[in-house]
């Protein structure tokens, strides 16, 4: 059995990586999985913390074995298990998906009413993750038994197996993840390269999903071994990207720096977990700056692990707060057309109002300077700025 103290500490704070989906959709193979391990250690991700390597949907083969088991495409001929291997000799975790019906979202076998078989599979393998999706047939069970069904699962096997439920947040899933086993739960539909999205387009936008983060008020669900997922990055994804050319979504042009900055600013003040969706080997230097920037990763990987939420949302600007073991971080959004200055006050956000200087830290530019309690930034139109905020 998992000892589930080892399991709390293995996802004491939001688990960082990449997935192969947003890259590659469903023409993922072997090589690709193999390219983005090696890409990880060499653009310096994994020294940055992020250690999850995770295969998505369209790995298996269209037909199990006669016993029920997964197999592997033709596109990965070396197995799992071999693949697995190569993950964790370069320092990484190795993460596969299948989902909670009868089948995943394109069309493969998957995992209901073979839970525990495909578990004892994913353990032999040296599976570490596992993205369990929402799609097939779910055979009239609701969300919770499917869900409770592969967590016990994971839990009967030798090997301590992180579980990323993938429902969409359809059915408020912040409410049990924790009691199925889940550590870590979509809390949003699925993320595209865009800003927003058109309502009649599939997925939501980067500023949708914070609308959505906002509007179902489950910061209080989140913490150590059980995080809200506001799904995975889309920084580096453009209308070339697998995810965009599948979907149905008309992405016409990468997201902006400033639309950049401001995905992974929030996501890191909702303590989210990171997974990057690009393809590693032709990632740019803005890119690779922006996602092992150590300020902006410690907030995200803060100890509370407690998930930034909104102080103040108008029409043109946001202030979003998020308290840390030594103070808090503050995000100054603008939602306007035009460069404005957003000012706020310590006592209005999620910082312990208790001293009477505050160090303050730009975790942009690294400049510090010291307030009595007034914060001001100046934001260029969708980007954010973000702060570190010490009691003196």
């Amino acid at each position: 059995m998992t000892d589930h103290h080892n399991m709390t500490r293995l996802v004491a704070t939001p688990p960082l990586g990449w997935n192969s989906w947003n890259a590659f959709s469903c023409d993922v193979t072997e090589a690709d999985i193999r390219d983005a391990a090696d890409a990880l250690v060499e653009t310096g991700l994994r020294d940055a913390g992020y250690e999850y390597v995770v295969v998505d949907d369209c790995w298996m083969a269209s037909e199990t074995d006669s016993e029920g088991r997964l197999q592997p495409s033709a596109d990965f001929p070396n197995g799992m298990a071999a693949l697995a291997d190569y993950v964790h000799n370069r320092g990484l975790k190795f993460g596969l998906y299948s989902s909670a019906g009868t089948e995943t979202c394109q069309g493969y076998p998957a995992s209901l009413c073979r839970e525990r078989l495909h578990a004892e599979q994913f353990a032999d393998w040296g599976v570490d993750y596992l993205k369990y999706d929402n799609c097939g047939d779910h055979a009239g069970r609701d969300a919770i038994d499917r869900y409770a069904a592969m967590g016990a699962a994971l839990a009967s096997v030798e090997r301590d197996i992180v579980y990323s439920i993938c429902e969409w947040g359809q059915n408020r899933p912040w409410e049990w993840g924790r009691n199925v086993g889940g550590h870590l739960w979509r809390a949003t539909d699925d993320l595209v390269a865009k800003w927003r999205a058109d309502p009649d387009e599939f997925g939501l936008g980067v500023a949708d999903a914070l609308d959505r983060m906002a509007d179902i008020d489950a910061a209080a669900a989140h913490g150590p071994s059980g995080w809200n997922d506001p799904d995975m990055l889309q920084i580096g994804n453009g209308p070339d990207s697998g995810q965009s050319e599948h979907e149905a979504v008309d992405v016409q042009r990468p997201l902006t720096e400033a639309e950049r900055r401001t995905h992974f600013a929030f996501w890191c003040l909702l303590a989210a977990p990171l997974m990057v969706g690009t393809d590693l080997t032709s990632l740019s230097g803005f890119d690779r700056e922006l996602l092992t920037n150590e300020r902006l990763l410690a907030i995200d990987q803060d100890p509370l692990g407690i998930q930034g939420t909104p102080d103040r949302r108008g029409d043109d600007a946001e202030i979003w707060s998020k308290r840390l073991r030594d103070g808090g971080a503050v995000a100054f959004h603008n939602h306007g057309e035009s460069d404005r200055e957003i000012s706020t006050h310590v006592s209005a956000v999620d910082v312990p109002a208790r001293a009477d200087r505050y160090r303050v830290y730009d975790c942009w530019t690294g400049n510090k300077w010291e307030t009595s309690g007034s914060l001001a930034m100046t934001v260029e139109p969708r980007d954010t700025a973000i702060v570190r905020v010490t009691p003196q």
